[in-house]
């Protein structure tokens, strides 16, 4: 049974995919890196682990500062709530939630500001842990915070990193095929082709926790 439910943010919850890839391919032309390289690696990590990957010369401060500086160019262009993301956070808010994400705290505030999403009490971000996705850091954190056992939380996920990071964490897995397609995505428990058909999973499990009379 869960006890919580533990949301990514970007592409999960907020569609910021076009805003987030203008910026870093921004960053790879500078750095003469394939746009196919580069994608393959940003999605649900921490920026500056990022960058060690790609770019293991350089200094993952600096160059995750100029990516925001990017992004900051592109603030607000097609941002909005994933489709079902509302309702989704609606059934959530019934008992405990969280959003975990490898973007910045002050960011990821802005961003679910400009999807109408409320901001949770528990809400960890890149700026908060030692270790990013994909280890389970981030969502042991907030797992910590809410009071539950990693056991009874559910996370929904959409890229990789961040679904094995919830899998290490022993959390059940929810994916939505949002940035990635369901064959990247088959470490999850159960994928879906959308944040509606999530939010009718947990219409269900909340219809199956109620008490009966």
């Amino acid at each position: 049974m869960a006890s919580a439910v533990l949301f990514d943010l970007d592409g999960v919850l907020v569609d910021s995919r076009r805003m987030v890839e203008q910026a870093w391919l921004r960053w790879a032309d500078e750095q003469q890196l394939k746009a196919g390289e580069v994608l393959a690696v940003i999605h649900g990590r921490r920026g500056q682990d990022s960058v060690r990957l790609l770019t293991p010369h350089l200094d993952p401060v600096q160059q995750v500062e100029r990516v925001r500086e990017y992004e900051a160019d592109g603030e607000g262009d097609g941002l909005a709530a994933v489709p079902g993301a509302l309702e989704c956070v609606s059934l959530a808010r019934r008992g405990r939630w969280a959003v975990v994400t490898s973007g910045g705290r002050e960011l990821a505030a802005r961003r679910l500001a400009a999807a109408g999403l409320p901001v949770p009490e528990v809400l960890v971000t890149g700026d908060d842990v030692k270790e990013g996705k994909p280890d389970p850091e981030p969502y042991l954190r907030a797992a910590a915070e809410l009071g539950v056992p990693a056991a009874h939380c559910v996370v929904v996920e959409d890229a990789p990193a961040g679904i094995l990071a919830a899998k290490r964490a022993a959390m059940t897995v929810l994916a939505v095929t949002t940035t990635h397609q369901a064959a990247a995505l088959t470490k999850a428990d159960q994928v879906f082709s959308s944040m509606n058909a999530v939010a009718g999973y947990l219409r269900n499990q909340a219809r199956s926790d109620s008490p009966r009379v």
